[in-house]
């Protein structure tokens, strides 16, 4: 993918006319001014399609993060990698490429009225010919998984285990199961103990990239 560098440019220019703007609508991580957002949104699509962004704030008297990501797509990370490597150095905001590992992870997740324990899931990670097959276990799996929100909980629980960058690099595939009555019967694991086992085989994998069945 050829990034535009013109594009970007014109993207971190915004950013800088527009700044004092959207920090005046802060409220703790969250901001108000959804016409901004969304001519933000729009100017990243003429970047590359895949390329999302979200604000993060570990302390309030510390600055806001923008985490760019690319929304699982591993041929937009280079797309992500040139649009963090241009970002200018402004007062009150940083700017940082993918979701990092969090410590410690958190044991919750809230969306909307849907409240996720990271203790619901389980998975299974194996290292077959080189490539690294993780799958998910959950209750209840859905025809489609795009519509329920545990799907979102459990990307946001592996961001926060392994990282978003890594999770699209290192694993080969990620697939969706429902969860056998008792998992340690057919080898499964907790979710929460992923990073442990990612971490103990992930240099045996190249980086290649993730598919989603």
């Amino acid at each position: 993918m050829i990034t535009d560098f013109e594009q970007i440019q014109a993207f971190w220019s915004q950013i800088e006319k527009t700044l004092d703007k959207l920090l005046e609508s802060q409220s703790d991580s969250y901001f108000d001014d959804e016409r901004l957002l969304e001519e933000y949104r729009q100017s990243l699509q003429k970047i590359d399609r895949n390329l999302t962004f979200h604000f993060e704030r570990d302390a309030d008297e510390g600055p806001v993060e923008m985490v760019f990501g690319c929304d699982g797509y591993p041929e937009s990370i280079h797309s992500v990698l040139s649009l963090v490597s241009m970002a200018p150095a402004l007062s009150g905001i940083q700017f940082k490429a993918f979701n990092e590992r969090c410590n410690p992870v958190p044991a919750r997740v809230n969306l909307g009225d849907e409240v996720c324990q990271i203790d619901e899931f389980w998975c299974s990670l194996r290292l077959i010919e080189g490539k690294l097959q993780l799958a998910i276990y959950l209750d209840d799996l859905p025809e489609i998984l795009d519509m329920d929100p545990r799907v979102e909980a459990v990307m946001i629980f592996m961001d926060a285990l392994i990282g978003e960058f890594e999770l699209m690099t290192r694993v080969w595939s990620l697939d969706w199961y429902e969860l056998p009555e008792d998992p340690l019967d057919y080898g499964l694991f907790p979710l929460e103990d992923l990073r442990d086992r990612f971490d103990k085989i992930k240099e045996q994998v190249k980086p290649l990239g993730i598919t989603l069945h």
